[in-house]
C-alpha cells in the first residue's frame, strides 16, 4: 500500500510545490473566515441580541483558541505528523463552521468560533513548517510568500464575498462557504499523503506549560475585550488581570525547569534575529488587525454603508498585501528582511494616523486609499520577517517555531480585537454598547442609538491612533534584529 508508507526526503523534494498547493488552500480558509465575519458582525448582532463587547468576542474567541493551542499542537505534530494533524485540524474547522452556522444563540456562535479556532490552530501549527520543511533555503522566501499570498487571497475574497452573502442570503452563508473547501482538501490530502508520520524519540508535550500559558492569555483577553462594559476598576477586571500576571509568571518558572518546554525560551533569550522578529510580528498584528473589524462596523453604522459595498471598500487591504507577498518574500531571500520588515510596519502607522484623521463623511475613495497603504505595509513585512523566523532555527525546530510565529499572530490579532475594540468602546458606555447596532423603535431609543453611533466615530479615532502608536514602536524593534542574517 503505497499511501501507507512514510514519504522520503526525496518524494518530499520533488512535491513540494503540490505539498504547498496544499497547505495553502488549508491557509486560505482560516483568513476567510476572519474576514467574512467583520463584514458580517453588524448583521448578525441585532439577530443573536448581541452587545458590541459580545460582537467583538465572536472574533476573539476564534483568535484566542488559536493562540492558546498552536505551541502545544505544534509539539504534537513533531511527535506525530505534521500532514496528519494538519488535516485533522482542517476537519475540526469544517464542521465548527457548520455548527457556527446553526446558532441560535451567541453562546452557541461563541462556542463555536471556538471549534473553529482550535481546528484553524492544527492548520497553522503546521503549514509553515510543511512548507519550510520541503524547500530548499533559496527557495523558502519565495515559497512562503505564495503560502503568505493564500492568506492574503482569503482577506481579499473575504469581505466582497461576506458582504454579497450577508445582503443576499444572510450571515448564516459566511459560514456555509467553508465546508466545501475544507471537504475538497481532506479529500487531497488523503489521496496524496502518507498515513503515518511518527517521529520516533519527538519530545513529549508539556501540558503545565500549555496550561499556564493558556490561563495567561484567556484571563488577560477576557477583561480587555469586556472591561468597557464591567469597568476598569471592576473587581472581576482586576482579578482576571492579576491572575494573567501570575500565570505568566508561572509559565516561565515551569518553562524553565521541564525537560521538553512547550515554549523554549532559549530561542528568545540567544538568537536575537528570532526574538526581535517575533517581537515584531506581536506588534504588528496588535495594531493591524482590528483595522478592518472596526472599520467594517464605522461604514456600516457610522455611515450607513450596505454590507456589499463595505466588503468592497475593505477590499483595498488585502488585495496589496495579496498581490505583493510573494514580491517581498522573493527580495527578501536578497537582501534580508530588516529593511522591508521596518518599513513595512512604518507604512502601516501612516495609513492608521490617515484612518484616524478622516472625517465622519469621508468619501469611498478616500477610505480605500488609506486601506491599501495599510495594505503595501502589511506586504513589505509578512512574508520576509516570516521567512527570518523560520530560517533562523534548526530543521527539528521548525515546527516549533512555525507554532511560535502563529501565536505571536494569532495572540496579537486578539489583543488587537480586545484593545482597540476596547478602546473604541470607550466613548460608548454600557447602555451605548448594547444600542450600538440597534436603531431604536421609539423616538427616545433612536436618539440613544445616534449618540452611540456618535461615540463610536470618535472612539474609532482613538483606536486608529493607538495602533499607529504599536506599529511605530513595532518597526523600532524590528530595526533590532541587526543588518545582517545568519540563517541556521
Amino acid at each position: 500500500m503505497p499511501l501507507l508508507s512514510r514519504i522520503t526526503d526525496e518524494d518530499a523534494h520533488r512535491r513540494r510545490w503540490e505539498l504547498l498547493a496544499l497547505s495553502s488552500v488549508g491557509a486560505f480558509m482560516g483568513p476567510l473566515d476572519g474576514s467574512i465575519v467583520s463584514v458580517a458582525l453588524p448583521a448578525m448582532s441585532p439577530s443573536l441580541h448581541l452587545s458590541f463587547g459580545a460582537a467583538m468576542w465572536v472574533q476573539a474567541a476564534y483568535l484566542l483558541a488559536m493562540a492558546v493551542l498552536l505551541i502545544p499542537l505544534g509539539r504534537l505534530a513533531d511527535q506525530h505528523g505534521r500532514v496528519r494533524y494538519y488535516l485533522i485540524g482542517t476537519a475540526v474547522f469544517t464542521a465548527g463552521s457548520l455548527l457556527a452556522a446553526l446558532s441560535m444563540s451567541g453562546a452557541w456562535l461563541i462556542m463555536s468560533r471556538v471549534i473553529q479556532g482550535g481546528g484553524a490552530a492544527l492548520m497553522v501549527a503546521t503549514s509553515a513548517a510543511i512548507v519550510t520543511a520541503v524547500f530548499p533555503p533559496q527557495e523558502r522566501g519565495k515559497a512562503l510568500g505564495i503560502n503568505v499570498m493564500a492568506v492574503y487571497i482569503g482577506l481579499t475574497i473575504g469581505p466582497p464575498l461576506g458582504g454579497i452573502l450577508v445582503d443576499t442570503l444572510g450571515w448564516r452563508s459566511i459560514f456555509l462557504i467553508n465546508i466545501p473547501i475544507g471537504v475538497i482538501v481532506l479529500v487531497w490530502g488523503w489521496l496524496m499523503l502518507p498515513r503515518s508520520e511518527r517521529v520516533e524519540g519527538a519530545p513529549r508535550v508539556d501540558f503545565a506549560g500549555a496550561t499556564l500559558l493558556g490561563t495567561f492569555l484567556i484571563s488577560l483577553l477576557v477583561p480587555l475585550t469586556f472591561a468597557p462594559e464591567w469597568g476598569w476598576a471592576a473587581p472581576l477586571t482586576i482579578g482576571l488581570l492579576l491572575l494573567s500576571a501570575a500565570a505568566l509568571v508561572g509559565f516561565v518558572v515551569v518553562e524553565r525547569r521541564v525537560k521538553s518546554p512547550v515554549l523554549d525560551l532559549d530561542l528568545l533569550v540567544h538568537n536575537r534575529l528570532f526574538a526581535a522578529a517575533n517581537l515584531a510580528a506581536l506588534l504588528n498584528y496588535m495594531a493591524l488587525f482590528a483595522i478592518s473589524v472596526l472599520t467594517a462596523i464605522f461604514l456600516e453604522i457610522v455611515q450607513g454603508r450596505s454590507a456589499s459595498l463595505t466588503g468592497l471598500l475593505i477590499l483595498s487591504q488585502p488585495l496589496l498585501m495579496a498581490v505583493l507577498s510573494p514580491f517581498s518574500g522573493t527580495l527578501s531571500d536578497r537582501i534580508g528582511s530588516r529593511v522591508l520588515a521596518t518599513g513595512g510596519m512604518v507604512a502601516i502607522a501612516l495609513g492608521m494616523v490617515l484612518l484616524a484623521a478622516m472625517p465622519t463623511t469621508a468619501s469611498v475613495w478616500l477610505v480605500a486609499a488609506n486601506m491599501a497603504i495599510v495594505g503595501l505595509g502589511m506586504a513589505a513585512f509578512s512574508a520576509p520577517n516570516t521567512s527570518a523566523i523560520m530560517g533562523s532555527v534548526r530543521r527539528d525546530q521548525l515546527s516549533v517555531a512555525s507554532a511560535f510565529i502563529g501565536t505571536m499572530r494569532t495572540t496579537g490579532q486578539a489583543l488587537s480585537v480586545a484593545l482597540l475594540g476596547g478602546i473604541a468602546a470607550s466613548q460608548l458606555g454600557r447602555l451605548g454598547s448594547r444600542l450600538l447596532f440597534t436603531h431604536g423603535h421609539s423616538a427616545g431609543a433612536a436618539d440613544l442609538a445616534a449618540q452611540a453611533v456618535s461615540g463610536f466615530a470618535q472612539g474609532y479615532r482613538y483606536a486608529m491612533l493607538v495602533g499607529a502608536v504599536l506599529a511605530l514602536v513595532g518597526a523600532a524593534v524590528s530595526l533590532t534584529r541587526g543588518a545582517h542574517e545568519t540563517r541556521a
